[in-house]
């Protein structure tokens, strides 16, 4: 008899409405073949837990035989009957009897995944039941606590946690496998201008020192106020969009071969506000006087071809403040399934929420910098996150910032790949100016101002796969617009 075949005929027992899916047979099968042979075990625990057997009994056979397994003891029907003789589910299906009717009526081994993957494809759909009944039933229930609302981010978030639990690890992976991929991206690079193993940042000093943005890095971008954090941010944010082509990538699949699309989380400004810096920068129009609505005809008109050029960008803003960690991941999930996603910005990091399991702060941030390393290895992205420094920076004679400067630093710089720094001499020397009395200071305040105008420095405090350094760049305040900064030794030669 072909029991797979007999399996799949008839054996999801649904009998009524309000039967869940399940398949007793299928259990029986696959407890019979591990207790008749232990290393089928070892084939099927990243599969099935004992949460995922429907009969209760199943569910104990599976855990006390796991348990036994384990431990390098042996499951067989004789050594777990002195576990499970008392238990009263056991003897009403026939005590001990039934440990051996499982074993003699063993599938061959062969089969064990195939069963294993349906017994957990079954609890998934009872699980999608319960979620179903969960969300009708709360619908129903006119509460004036409930917002319609909350109800919907509830439920989206039960269903992302249950799209979570399928994910499985994959476990380990042969050293063949690791080096054909290393060989891959090193190839990509190669092939492509510039040399970039990541992502275009669109500035060149900062791309050699970083080798672009990396796919599943988490790359924290700090900076104490007005240092230019979020103007850094959306230059890059909008370099990668600009310059996005779609085609055939060198493993054949498809998608970004140029530049990409870039998903914007500003948990601090307006999308409207955030929209009106890139404008500003594409357009060379002060962002104060577009905000006052001041502009010359020349400049409005400028205004208004940026705005034109930029409806096709693929730059995706959210503005929703206060956002946590899970819906921040399902957000953009979803908007990688439904447009792209190959760069996430979010500013910044201690505006972000977490689950409020935790009282403590440090552990929140712990947990949220963990969740933004997770979404970056899940999608395969580059996530940028912005960070606050701490005022110590400011007690210092030396302002320049340091890895111990972030606030909650443990494990803002354990979970992140590259810590960066913007750090702008020219702001603080600027209120270092002296009395107007003060000839001899204002002349020597005035040489140093002049040598620290327009430019800016990245001070790149950790990073896994590089050297650590600065980078230093120009600054356009009018335009809130960082750029490559042009050596004395490249002037008048038209490289830049």
């Amino acid at each position: 008899m072909n029991e797979i075949a007999s399996l799949k005929a008839g054996q999801i027992e649904q009998a009524g409405a309000d039967t869940m899916p399940h398949s007793i047979e299928a259990e029986q099968q696959l407890l019979g073949a591990i207790l008749t042979k232990n290393d089928i075990f070892d084939r099927v625990a990243s599969i099935v837990q004992p949460k995922h057997f429907y009969d209760p009994v199943h569910q104990l056979i599976f855990e006390t035989a796991a348990a036994r397994i384990s431990k390098n003891a042996l499951a067989t029907p004789v050594t777990l009957k002195a576990f499970l003789e008392e238990d009263p589910g056991l003897q009403e299906l026939g005590g001990a009897a039934y440990l051996v009717r499982l074993a003699g009526a063993a599938i061959s081994s062969f089969a064990a995944r195939d069963y294993a993957q349906m017994i957990y494809d079954l609890a998934i759909r009872r699980e999608l039941i319960a979620v179903g009944r969960d969300i009708s039933a709360k619908a129903a229930r006119v509460d004036v606590e409930s917002e319609p609302s909350d109800q919907i981010v509830e439920a989206e978030q039960q269903l992302y946690e249950l799209a979570e639990k399928g994910s499985s690890e994959t476990g380990f992976q042969s050293f063949l496998r690791a080096v054909t991929d290393a060989v891959e991206v090193a190839n990509a690079a190669y092939q492509r201008e510039g040399g970039l193993a990541g992502v275009s940042t669109g500035l060149d000093d900062l791309d050699k020192k970083l080798g672009g943005l990396h796919k599943s890095d988490l790359l924290i971008l700090a900076g104490r106020p007005s240092m230019g954090k979020t103007s850094l941010a959306t230059n890059i944010a909008f370099n990668i969009a600009k310059k996005y082509k779609r085609g055939q990538k060198h493993d054949g699949s498809e998608g970004a071969v140029d530049g990409g699309v870039v998903g914007f989380y500003s948990l601090e400004m307006s999308a409207e506000q955030l929209a009106a810096r890139i404008l500003s920068e594409a357009s060379e129009v002060p962002s104060e006087q577009i905000r006052r609505g001041d502009m010359t005809e020349a400049e409005f008109r400028r205004f208004v071809e940026a705005a034109k050029q930029l409806e096709a960008c693929p730059l995706f803003i959210d503005d929703t403040p206060a956002l946590p960690i899970s819906q921040l991941a399902a957000r953009a999930r979803r908007l990688k399934r439904t447009h792209g996603l190959d760069a996430l910005f979010v500013d910044y990091l201690q505006l972000v929420r977490g689950t409020g399991r935790s009282e403590n702060r440090v552990n929140e941030i712990s947990e949220i910098t963990m969740g933004l390393k997770a979404i970056a290895k899940e999608l395969d992205i580059p996530v940028v996150a912005l960070s606050q420094l701490s005022r110590q920076v400011e007690n210092r004679e030396d302002k320049r910032p340091q890895l111990s400067d972030l606030r909650e630093s443990g494990s803002i710089e354990q979970d992140a790949d590259v810590v960066m720094f913007v750090f702008r001499e020219e702001y603080y020397k600027e209120r270092e100016k002296p009395g107007d009395h003060e000839m001899e200071k204002m002349a020597q305040w005035q040489e140093e101002m002049e040598a620290l105008h327009g430019k800016a420095e990245v001070v790149i405090g950790k990073q896994r796969h590089g050297p650590i350094g600065s980078v230093d760049l120009s600054f356009e305040g009018r335009f809130t617009r960082f750029g490559n900064l042009v050596k004395p030794w490249q002037q008048g030669t038209g490289d830049f």
